[in-house]
């Protein structure tokens, strides 16, 4: 099993030097609401941890370090979308939010397709 360092908070200094604590959570919170946004996110699709209480950053797995970090989405997906279109902007919308508010710089964004919501699909051919 490999060893993840899971740090619970990214320490920023800002322009005067002074120290900034940004927890994961709070990472994990933007990135979930950018990546929710986009058209054809059906919704976020969590582990265990998001039975736990955990809503805000369902879905989302961030390994933050000083100055950079890399995020983990998780989504299922509307039936119809085109797949790689909604990955592309998840991509840019969590990098853009993720730096615009934190001031960290963000590496990766990995966008991980767990389901297709075919619900929908599903109603029609129950009328």
């Amino acid at each position: 099993m490999d060893e993840e360092k899971e740090l619970t908070e990214v320490n920023v200094e800002n322009s005067e030097g002074e120290g900034i604590r940004i927890a994961n959570d709070v990472i994990a919170a933007i990135a979930n609401k950018a990546a929710s946004e986009v058209p054809g996110v059906f919704s976020m699709s969590g582990g265990i941890s998001d039975v736990f209480g955990k809503k805000m950053s369902k879905g989302i797995k961030v390994e933050a370090g000083e100055k950079n970090t890399k995020i983990d989405v998780n989504i299922i997906v509307e039936y119809g979308v085109r797949i790689p279109d909604i990955a592309f902007e998840i991509q840019n919308r969590v990098k853009k939010a993720v730096e615009s508010m934190t001031g960290l710089s963000v590496l990766e964004v990995n966008v991980h397709v767990q389901g297709v919501n075919l619900s929908e699909d599903n109603n029609e051919e129950n009328d």
